[in-house]
């Protein structure tokens, strides 16, 4: 098939696959002699899995990391689980963080004064200083 047919068959823009192509996450694909590429099923079902991989929050370089790991031999399930077990800690740190922001914005809006100049809003005066 060509790239516009995956690239609607999977949900993606064909620009995003000439993007995985140039970062080597999918190989480039044959060509036919009037240089049209030509994308495989096995083309449909990796990037489903890069697709699907990046929605549970995986980069696209950890999503080359667990392709080539799948196609190690010596590589075991508890290798997989591994970098899995990492992203959730990953995942659990950036929660904590978006907390602690949203805390601060919440307390930033509370103490806004709605009906005050804007020189003396503390939400700016916030943004203007340091920490």
């Amino acid at each position: 098939m060509k790239r516009a047919q995956l690239a609607k068959q999977i949900g993606v823009h064909t620009e995003t696959l000439r993007y995985y192509e140039r970062q080597g996450v999918i190989p480039e694909p044959e060509r036919t002699p009037s240089g049209h590429r030509i994308y495989t099923q096995i083309d449909v079902v990796r990037v489903r899995f890069i697709k699907r991989a990046q929605e549970l929050g995986f980069s696209l370089k950890e999503v080359s990391e667990l392709l080539a790991l799948r196609m190690d031999s010596e590589t075991t399930c508890a290798d997989i689980q591994e970098r899995a077990l990492l992203k959730v800690r990953t995942i659990e740190e950036k929660i904590q963080d978006l907390k602690k922001i949203k805390s601060v914005l919440s307390d930033l809006a509370e103490s806004c004064n709605e009906s005050g100049p804007v020189g003396e809003c503390p939400i700016l005066d916030a943004l203007d200083n340091p920490y």
